[in-house]
């Protein structure tokens, strides 16, 4: 369905169940949650599905070694049970959607002898968290193997490492997956779509006032319930029902910066226990490239932060100091910052902590707000809202929870040889089909087909993107920006900027043809992309 035929539904004066606010990881997670049960949903997104925080994470699927370790040291329950929850949903997220996710095996550089039973031990610990939803178990690596599995590990000083598994997945696609799901279980989900007001009905709110960003068309949606679902925005749709609420997010910013794949060998990560200060460095590989992640400073809630120079330095630093290769600022191929919202649990003793874990609060007039957690655990945090918003909004959906064992849009005839498959049928190049396959799962031969009609040419040279996923990007997930597409629906933008800016012109031009843009239009996205662009570097 496109976007057009969403709005559609969405002007119908129709009265749904529920209306999710946000398109991120959250939202989109409850949305499926909701719409799987039965549930009449709908779910509008100011700017574009995961445009903010959930496109800009590590890309781990973990329980979380450092939760782990404070748990132990402080014998703090609440991170313990982070962990096990973490653990449990890496499972699940790993088997529901195996095309936009896979194991990864990271190794643990340690360069002094105290540290290797430490580490390992804790590592061990994180195995046994796991139990039988365990993805591999750790173990000790000698000096020798620590270099062979990471060559560019830097050998002086060097006593050994551990080597133990977490997961890595796409986590733009994985939002946009989530969403395509809830669509096809009936949610009507439609992005740069933003809330600019609450209705409420006798003190309770209704509804929303929405507005459509693109035509700047206002229309209400009535709903028994609305849930908010913004992330670090989440205090300012509060305030839209409550001028006087007290602010229960702060928000800290994380950069990641991205390297040649020579930098990182294509099938392990270097996760670095402990910087200068205190903090967990991860060196991944992720599509052909080097990630590397990431900082942690306060920040302001603002949309589309920009990377500091001085955040960039901080990591090429760290690097340097442990890769055997020279790391130059002239390497970065792309940088990015994500604000991660920091949550004050209203209902704690000690309001000035904040929660490790996700929070979900009821105003007054029945706004229903979750915020916090983590993409890992994205899932568990739905299943807890809508258990949430049926006591609140009584609400009796005809089905429980089905989301621990839904696949998510693309795995369900996803085959581990699916890629070699795709590339005889429809003779493509192998770094192609791998990418299509990874990307779209089953729906791949879809965008193959496009390609067999014409579209078939890179966008880019060195990168395996086709014009053929512009057209499908439009036809077939809502995409309606140019930027929407380099960063989004194929991750171009987030791994070589330079290449993005090279791509925009052909994006464009098929997208006005697609989308019978003018020029004014077509001016507009110019505009846009590249300040997009210029801000993501």
């Amino acid at each position: 369905m496109d976007r057009l035929k969403h709005l559609q539904q969405l002007q119908k004066n129709l009265v749904f169940d529920l209306v999710i606010i946000g398109g991120g990881a959250t939202g989109c997670g409850v949305a499926l949650d909701a719409a799987s049960r039965g549930l009449k949903v709908a779910l509008v997104e100011k700017n574009d599905f995961a445009e903010g925080t959930s496109s800009r994470s590590t890309k781990l699927v973990h329980g979380g070694v450092r939760y782990l370790e404070m748990a132990v040291k402080k014998l703090d329950r609440v991170q313990y049970n982070l962990v096990r929850d973490g653990l449990r949903e890496r499972y699940t997220l790993l088997n529901n959607a195996p095309h936009l996710s896979n194991r990864l095996s990271l190794v643990t550089p340690l360069y002094r002898w105290i540290d290797l039973p430490y580490v390992f031990s804790g590592l061990k610990l994180y195995d046994i968290l796991a139990g039988k939803r365990n993805i591999g178990h750790s173990r000790l690596l000698s000096r020798k193997e620590a270099l062979r599995r990471f060559p560019t590990l830097k050998a002086e000083g060097l006593k050994g490492g551990v080597l133990y598994y977490d997961g890595q997945f796409h986590d733009a696609r994985m939002a946009l997956g989530l969403a395509l799901t809830a669509e096809e279980h009936g949610a009507v989900i439609v992005n740069h779509v933003e809330v600019t007001g609450l209705i409420k009905e006798d003190g309770r709110i209704s509804g929303a006032n929405v507005r459509d960003s693109i035509t700047g068309n206002s229309w209400p949606l009535k709903a028994r319930g609305v849930i908010n679902a913004t992330g670090p925005f989440a205090d300012q749709i509060r305030k839209l029902d409550n001028p006087a609420a007290a602010n229960i997010l702060s928000a800290s910013t994380g950069i990641h910066i991205v390297l040649d794949k020579r930098f990182a060998p294509p099938d392990t990560g270097l996760m670095i226990p402990e910087t200068e200060d205190g903090r967990v460095l991860f060196v991944l590989p992720w599509e052909e490239h080097a990630l590397v992640g990431t900082t942690d400073e306060p920040a302001e809630i603002t949309e589309h932060p920009r990377p500091l120079d001085t955040e960039i330095s901080y990591l090429l630093r760290h690097v340097s100091r442990y890769f055997n290769l020279q790391v130059e600022k002239s390497d970065v191929k792309a940088a990015w910052s994500g604000l991660r919202p920091l949550v004050s649990d209203p209902r704690a003793v000690d309001t000035a902590r904040l929660a490790r874990d996700h929070v979900i609060e009821e105003s007054n007039s029945g706004l229903l707000t979750i915020a916090g957690g983590k993409w890992t655990t994205y899932r568990k945090m739905a299943l807890d809202t809508v258990d949430h918003a049926l006591n609140l909004f009584n609400l009796s959906p005809p089905k429980a929870c089905q989301t621990e064992t839904l696949p998510i849009l693309g795995s369900a005839g996803y085959s581990d040889d699916g890629a070699s498959v795709l590339a005889a049928r429809y003779d493509l190049s192998l770094d192609v089909a791998n990418y299509l396959y990874r990307t779209y799962g089953d729906q791949a031969e879809r965008v193959a087909e496009l390609a067999k009609e014409g579209y078939g040419s890179r966008l880019v040279n060195g990168h395996p993107v086709l014009e053929a996923e512009v057209l499908y990007a439009v036809r077939h997930e809502l995409a309606e920006r140019v930027i929407d597409i380099l960063t989004r629906r194929m991750p171009l933008a987030l791994l070589d900027t330079a290449a993005a800016r090279t791509a925009t012109p052909r994006v464009l031009e098929l997208m006005a043809a697609e989308l019978g843009w003018d020029q004014q239009r077509c001016q507009e996205e110019k505009t846009l992309t590249n300040l997009r662009l210029t801000v993501a570097l």
